[in-house]
């Protein structure tokens, strides 16, 4: 299958270029001009990688950014005239996972491209199906929904992760320490009060799917879902 990437830049002159410069490397491109939007139109897409630029007409990359990573793993490149090691850093630390500034090589930026998509392969072959099931609901982790029916509702990112190991753990009792252990192994840092809160959304989540007592409590056990 042929590997989409969604390029967020406002200069059209090189939006135009990225595109024709990956549609002849052999990669099926997406564009926006809708940039406030941009996030949403991404998850939308589901594309494999996004080329994202940060300083972008009336949003910054950094908050499209923010805004994708609540919800989404998705390979991020940020392509920019900001070069600076500051400027690197943020954009690392705000979830990038790579980095090349203007003018760019576009040996060097393939060369990255196809860096990433192999090592996101890799983990991806390494992981289980995105659509898990429990009951009548479905949870499809590739866009941080559940659905039932004609229903659906978002998810955060921790929700998404707490909800992911309880139906991957379906119709076993799932302690609250055994949930926190993998959400630390998993970079989700929350305590046991935290922990409670997501549990509580989770169940608001699912009571819109008139589902309110799929995931249950067993005092003094942990949860058990199913």
């Amino acid at each position: 299958m042929t590997p989409i990437i969604y390029i967020v830049e406002d200069d059209e002159n090189i939006r135009e270029e990225l595109k024709l410069l990956l549609n002849t490397s052999g990669y099926e491109v997406c564009t926006t001009t809708d940039y406030k939007n941009a996030a949403d139109d991404i998850l939308s897409v589901n594309p494999d990688m996004v080329l994202l630029d940060v300083n972008l007409e009336g949003i910054s990359g950094l908050t499209i950014c923010d805004r994708l990573r609540e919800k989404s793993d998705v390979p991020i490149i940020f392509v920019t005239g900001n070069n600076t090691s500051m400027d690197e850093l943020n954009c690392i630390i705000r979830g990038g996972d790579d980095y090349i500034s203007k003018p760019y090589q576009p040996p060097i930026l393939l060369a990255r491209i196809a860096a990433l998509l192999k090592r996101t392969k890799k983990s991806t072959d390494k992981k289980s199906d995105t659509i898990l099931e429990c009951g009548n609901v479905r949870l499809d982790t590739s866009v941080a929904l559940i659905y039932k029916d004609n229903k659906k509702a978002e998810l955060t990112k921790n929700e998404m992760k707490i909800l992911y190991y309880l139906f991957a753990n379906k119709g076993k009792i799932i302690s609250r320490e055994e949930l926190i252990d993998y959400l630390w192994d998993n970079d989700v840092f929350i305590d046991d009060n935290a922990l409670s809160v997501n549990v509580t959304r989770i169940r608001n989540k699912l009571k819109e799917l008139d589902e309110e007592k799929l995931i249950q409590t067993k005092r003094g056990m942990g949860y058990i879902c199913g």
